[in-house]
C-alpha cells in the first residue's frame, strides 16, 4: 500500500525542500471532508499507480487508509515529470464525476482497405458512486470498416452510472488514410 506524510506547512519553500528530497506534492480531498495536503515517494507513487488494476486504490495517511482516485496531475514540460497530484475520495454512497478509461481489442476491418484507427476518447466522463463503477470501457473494434465508429451511445450501460458525454460524440472510429 502507498504510504504518505502530511505536509505541516504547505508554503512554497516546504514544497521545494520536499521535491528536492524526491516527494510528489499531493492534495486529497472529497465531499464533506477536510483537504488533507501530504506528500509521497515520487517512485512509489509511480510504482502504485502502474501496477493498480482499477481505478480506486488505496493510500495510507497519518495512519488513515482512504480509497482515492487521481483527479488531475501536473507535468513539467521539458522533463515530463509529475510535479503534483490531486487525489480525490472514493466515498461509498456519494455521487461523483470519474473518468473511466477506455481500451480497445481486435483488429479493425478497415485497416485492410487502407483505414487508420483513431480512438478519439481515451477515457469516458461518467458520473456515479465507487461501488457502481466500471473498471473500464473494452471495446471490440474487428467489425469496424473505413468510415465506421463507435459512439458513447454504443458503449454498455451500467447500473447507477450515468454518462455524462454527448451520446454522438465517436469513441473510436476507423478513417481512410491520406
Amino acid at each position: 500500500m502507498l504510504e504518505g506524510q502530511i505536509r505541516e506547512s504547505i508554503s512554497k519553500s516546504n514544497a521545494k525542500a520536499l521535491k528536492n528530497d524526491g516527494y510528489l506534492i499531493a492534495n486529497i480531498y472529497g465531499k464533506g471532508q477536510e483537504n488533507i495536503h501530504c506528500a509521497f515517494k515520487r517512485n512509489d507513487f509511480i510504482r502504485a499507480v502502474k501496477s493498480k488494476t482499477t481505478l480506486i486504490f488505496p493510500v495510507k495517511v497519518a495512519g488513515k487508509e482512504l480509497d482515492v482516485v487521481i483527479q488531475e496531475y501536473q507535468k513539467d514540460p521539458v522533463t515530463n515529470d509529475i510535479l503534483h497530484v490531486d487525489l480525490m475520495m472514493a466515498q461509498k454512497g456519494v455521487v461523483s464525476k470519474y473518468k473511466i478509461p477506455v481500451k480497445t481489442h481486435g483488429n479493425a476491418k478497415g485497416l485492410k482497405n487502407k483505414g487508420v484507427l483513431m480512438i478519439s476518447k481515451k477515457r469516458i466522463a461518467v458520473q456515479s458512486a465507487p461501488e457502481n463503477l466500471p473498471h473500464r470501457y473494452d471495446l471490440d473494434v474487428t467489425d469496424l470498416d473505413v468510415g465506421d465508429a463507435i459512439l458513447v451511445r454504443d458503449l454498455p450501460q451500467h447500473d447507477g452510472v450515468k454518462i455524462i458525454e454527448k451520446d454522438s460524440v465517436a469513441v473510436a472510429g476507423v478513417i481512410k488514410a491520406k
